[in-house]
């Protein structure tokens, strides 16, 4: 076949006129093979692309003292040939390319003259959808390459026609590096010179002719937004530039894996152990005299001796993944694999887990695969086509966010997201996930009215692929991350969300409990004269509450957007409010499940949360009735998390049946609940009165005889209650009562939540 030539004056390095095309317009799929050196039947063929170059040259062994002038081909390439060459001889093995332009001369040497920088191996795993390490493979990987130092890019686009690699190491020009389509779809290119720091973007030419440039799905770093380039990170050698000093933490965290590995499901060793989490929206918790953010190292000097403090076990941040709109809190994710620069760099956000593992505090992070944004530069429509997200917009697109939904059942995509995870929990010592969203992603009609969802090959409206990525997701974490807990965020009846995936449930650890989370908040908005015929608002939790291991959220979502607070939900003044958030505090606290509080209910902030102010912190510093009172409220978390800490029989047997009976459920005429918890020898009984009555002479049947004593009452002088709260001894009788043998008669104040202990 002839083709037609394009050369210069003498110039034998000419191309075919389709294959310059192709090179010029960053739509040829192997610029490899036109770029660097070549053999031929003429000798060597050099040819090298500089853009707005206005003359390059070769330097090296074998070229002559001044440099090698290249004869320009076309718009910003140049080349020659030498004639009698061997492409392994000396003066080829390295060279340095001297590009002069207007504003100077540049040296670098040419990365198009190696072999790829990616093995089959590792692709084939990625194009299985199991390669538990990704974001070693895809991404900006600074690494030396032979006698070069520069950085290796790669990306998945497998329906682009071309993508180079753009950015500050070439003047975001999008026509010097070319990149090269390798097995799996996989886009590679090498650039030297480039560096740690730099901004960059993949420029990917659609088969449509759609140009866009677009941020790097794995990058490990980004620009601080509304900028939206990703920004190279160092390379992945266990932590280049951060040394971690938590070593004796991470130790244990894997040894409570490998002890559990039997119950087949990841970080289980954590079902019997005490988890009170304090939930965080890094950029609202606290801000600066002047209105500024705490970045990650503030959090670390004043968040963790905070939390400390308070006595809970973990923090849970709410999404730290880059997102474009602060609004979102986080819950519109862009770049999946690096924290927002909002607060700092990837390093300052390692030394803010790091000091917390070192005073004994675990981190979960809140993680999005439910859903991802439109925005043109992030994942959607990627290289043209319909790959991260679903193409048919029944399952590919979610109406009530106005976001795209991944493609479950695509290998690739699959891996993308569960390496994700894997590389939180690996590289930033993260503890655990909290899925968000899992009910809209198991279900194909959520949020979807009649006729705009279709069934799943068996007829139903489960979404398989969902499932199955689920159960590969948790299924990873157990066997790459031992010890690493994963909590799911599920308001639905799905059977078996934290079943091990041997066993056919999705493996996770917790899944939230939003029944009680919304009926128990259901109840204490309702006036005081209302409770009693709710009363199956605060027990009916418990008829279902083995059939999950669960957390109790009060969470973000409870304390926005018109729903009050808890201090607000409370009916009554300022005293009953506070003493009802007391009392169902305390009633939280002894109840079967995790608990977890987002910040500011801890001290019961009367206004509602918003990301752009902090917390209403003058509120427990007030010397008045009103900030005794928040301060008080503060004073009983701190306490009731102690006690979550110590008490054996509020965590050991959370999720077994036999950690748990009534006293009394049924006593709706008083607004009293009661029940009992037990851990081998320990036990404790708990008792709420959640009327505005006080009950002088209420009985209550007890376990074993006495003496019993008070081991916590809601209402005490401390806690902001009255200056006067009775005995802590408790006369125990023959009397039976409640199906109990003995039992005690009790003076149990308005709202209040009083804990019993064997003396």
């Amino acid at each position: 076949m002839c083709h037609s030539e394009v050369s210069g004056p003498g110039n034998s390095a000419a191309l075919p006129a389709f294959e310059l095309e192709k090179l010029l317009t960053g739509r040829h799929s192997d610029p490899h093979t036109l770029l660097g050196s070549h053999q031929t039947a003429e000798g060597v063929t050099l040819r090298v692309l500089r853009p707005y170059a206005s003359a390059v040259s070769l330097e090296g062994p074998g070229f002559p003292i001044d440099g090698l002038a290249l004869t320009p081909i076309a718009d910003g390439l140049f080349g020659t040939v030498l004639p009698g060459a061997q492409h392994g001889g000396p003066e080829l093995r390295t060279y340095t390319v001297v590009a002069r332009y207007a504003d100077g001369e540049h040296r670098s040497p040419d990365g198009y003259r190696t072999p790829p920088t990616l093995g089959h191996a590792d692709l084939a795993l990625f194009a299985e959808g199991v390669h538990p390490r990704l974001w070693e493979i895809l991404g900006a990987h600074p690494m030396q390459h032979g006698e070069m130092t520069g950085v290796r890019f790669a990306v998945w686009a497998p329906h682009a026609e071309g993508v180079t690699v753009t950015g500050d190491f070439d003047r975001w020009s999008g026509r010097a590096f070319p990149m090269r389509l390798l097995d799996a779809g996989v886009w590679e290119v090498f650039v030297p010179g480039a560096t740690p720091g730099q901004l960059y973007k993949f420029r990917v030419h659609s088969a449509s002719g759609r140009v866009t440039d677009k941020a790097d799905p794995m990058a490990r770093a980004a620009e601080l937004p509304p900028a939206t380039a990703s920004r190279i990170e160092p390379a992945d050698t266990g932590g280049a530039r951060y040394t971690w000093a938590d070593s004796i933490w991470m130790q244990s965290r894997r040894r409570g894996g490998e002890r559990d590995s039997a119950a087949g499901i990841t970080g289980a060793a954590a079902r019997q152990q005490p988890l009170s989490i304090y939930e965080v929206h890094a950029g609202s918790w606290r801000k600066s005299p002047g209105g500024r953010a705490m970045g990650y190292r503030d959090l670390a000097r004043e968040l963790i001796p905070y939390v400390l403090d308070a006595g809970f076990t973990h923090i849970e941040f709410l999404p730290l993944t880059e997102h474009p709109f602060g609004g979102s809190w986080g819950y519109q994710v862009t770049s999946y694999y690096a924290p927002t620069a909002r607060y700092g760099s990837p390093d300052d956000l390692k030394y803010l887990i790091d000091q917390c593992h070192r005073a004994g505090i675990g981190v979960i992070l809140d993680w999005v695969p439910a859903h991802f944004p439109r925005d043109e530069w992030s994942l959607g429509r990627f290289d043209g086509s319909c790959l991260y997200e679903h193409p048919d917009p029944q399952r590919g697109e979610q109406p009530e966010w106005g976001t795209y939904i991944f493609d479950w059942g695509k290998p690739e995509v699959r891996n993308f997201l569960a390496a994700s995870a894997l590389y939180w929990l690996n590289e930033f010592h993260i503890d655990g996930l909290r899925v968000d969203a899992v009910a809209s992603m198991l279900y194909l009609d959520y949020a979807r009215p009649p006729g705009e969802w279709h069934p799943n090959e068996l007829g139903g409206r489960e979404n398989l692929e969902a499932a199955a990525f689920l159960q590969q997701l948790t299924a990873m974490i157990d066997q790459h991350c031992p010890g690493a807990i994963t909590i799911a965020e599920d308001s639905t009846t799905w059977p078996g969300v934290t079943r091990a995936v041997a066993l056919g449930g999705l493996g996770f650890t917790f899944k939230w409990n939003l029944r009680w989370m919304n009926d128990v908040l259901r109840y204490a908005s309702r006036d005081f004269d209302e409770r009693r015929l709710h009363h199956s608002e605060l027990t009916y939790s418990l008829l279902y509450a083995w059939n999950e291991h669960y957390v109790l959220p009060i969470s973000h979502d409870e304390v926005v957007h018109g729903k009050g607070t808890l201090w607000t939900r409370m009916p009554g003044n300022t005293e009953q409010r506070c003493a009802g958030v007391r009392a169902l505090l305390s009633y939280m606290w002894a109840h079967p499940g995790k608990k977890l509080l987002f910040m500011g209910q801890e001290f019961g902030q009367s206004r509602e949360w918003s990301e752009t102010r902090g917390l209403d912190w003058f509120e427990t510093r007030s010397n008045t009735a009103a900030g005794h009172a928040h301060a008080g409220i503060a004073t009983l978390v701190r306490e009731l998390n102690r006690l979550c800490r110590t008490r054996p029989e509020l965590s050991e047997l959370d999720g077994a049946p036999e950690g748990f009976s009534w006293v009394s459920s049924s006593d709706a005429a008083n607004s009293v609940v009661s029940f009992h918890r037990i851990s081998g020898a320990h036990m404790l009984v708990c008792v709420v009165n959640f009327a505005t009555e006080r009950h002088t002479a209420y009985r209550l049947g007890l376990p074993q005889p006495g003496p019993w004593r008070v081991l916590l009452n809601s209402d005490a002088p401390e806690f902001g209650g009255p200056a006067h709260v009775g005995e802590s001894l408790v006369s125990v009788s023959r009397t039976p009562w409640h199906g109990r043998h003995t039992s005690a008669v009790l003076d149990l104040p308005p709202l209040t939540a009083l804990w019993l202990e064997p003396a």
